[in-house]
């Protein structure tokens, strides 16, 4: 009896990770969410600079690709829930 533990099927170099579905899938979630964070700044962002995210461009980019990449990764979505 034979037992092959070949069924890994990560990638091994560089180029098979960046062209594999587990890079494209988190990284264009974090351009999106990033995407979706500019446009909450830009139409419901406050102009008092009294709050921490929505007044600056840059933490509300930042905060919606976070946003973006734990809405993928997160455990109910891998079934663990």
């Amino acid at each position: 009896m034979e037992n092959n533990f070949e069924t890994d099927n990560k990638p091994k170099t560089i180029k098979e990770f960046v062209r594999s579905s587990a890079f494209w899938k988190p990284a264009s979630a974090v351009i999106i969410g990033g995407i979706l964070g500019f446009l909450y700044y830009h139409f419901v962002g406050c102009t008092s600079g009294s709050c921490a995210i929505t007044s600056n461009p840059y933490m509300s980019i930042l905060m919606g690709g976070f946003m973006g990449y734990f809405v993928i990764n997160s455990p109910c979505v891998r079934g663990r829930c």
